[in-house]
């Protein structure tokens, strides 16, 4: 008899390929898989390149490749999560929630309600059947919106998930969701993912974390991110070396 298998899932992070992001992909996959997630999403804003990337890459760090997209519509913003192809931005949300399920992937409304961050409105959104909703964004400076999301989705029977819409390295995993898939975790893959958002098999952990385990979660990032700096201009002062010593032979 097989035993489910339990995965912690940051579905909302974003990388340099976005507009409001800074990181480099295999940055962010080596990260994650240093804080212990199984999988972490990019989702970039309506851009898809970096997160199609990262998904196959992720095996290379022990995680679960899982694609995705933050798309902008005409009511507010959307994750695509686990497709591979890129929706046209700006329609109703309904009819993207729909190009999302056909693409394969499950529909969640992140951050809801703020409009200053583009989130759905209330009255909006109940003209929309997604996936999932987003009830713990930890980027929120309150837990006002987060919990009124959490009343949204558990009034209308909506799975709840928990992303950190990390645009920098130092929150990535501040909020996860935590899936159970009915398989070892050795032969979970996207659709998996998907299918364990869309049943609702799904837990939000975001509750802040003890002072020191913060502390560590935030000195590892930042060392990490010195590292990969200081390693980035090495291998970029080298190349240069290597470019210019092979125009001075040219000559």
């Amino acid at each position: 008899m097989r035993r489910p298998s339990t995965l912690e899932v940051d579905l909302h992070v974003h990388s340099e390929a976005s507009y409001d992001g800074h990181e480099p992909v295999d940055l962010i996959l080596e990260h994650a898989a240093d804080i212990d997630l199984d999988a972490v999403v990019i989702t970039d804003h309506d851009t898809i390149g970096a997160s199609v990337e990262a998904a196959d890459k992720a095996a290379d760090y022990g995680l679960v490749g899982v694609p995705g997209v933050e798309i902008s519509t005409a009511e507010g913003h959307l994750l695509g999560i686990g497709i591979e192809d890129m929706p046209a931005p700006g329609r109703p949300m309904a009819e993207t929630v729909e190009a999302v399920r056909e693409l394969g992937g499950a529909a969640v409304v992140p951050h809801p309600f703020q409009r200053t961050r583009h989130g759905v409105r209330k009255r909006r959104l109940k003209r929309v059947d997604p996936d999932a909703i987003e009830t713990y964004n930890a980027w929120l400076f309150t837990g006002y919106r987060n919990r009124r999301a959490r009343r949204y989705a558990s009034k209308y029977g909506y799975p709840a998930v928990g992303g950190s819409d990390a645009h920098s390295l130092l929150t990535v995993g501040r909020a996860y969701t935590e899936l159970t898939v009915d398989k070892p975790i050795s032969e979970i893959d996207s659709d998996d993912i998907v299918s364990a958002i869309t049943n609702g098999d799904t837990g939000v952990r975001g509750q802040r974390a003890p002072i020191k385990r913060a502390a560590g979660h935030y000195a590892k990032a930042a060392a990490r991110k010195t590292a990969w700096g200081v390693r980035t201009a090495l291998e970029k002062s080298v190349w240069g070396a290597k470019r210019t010593g092979s125009v001075v032979m040219s000559r």
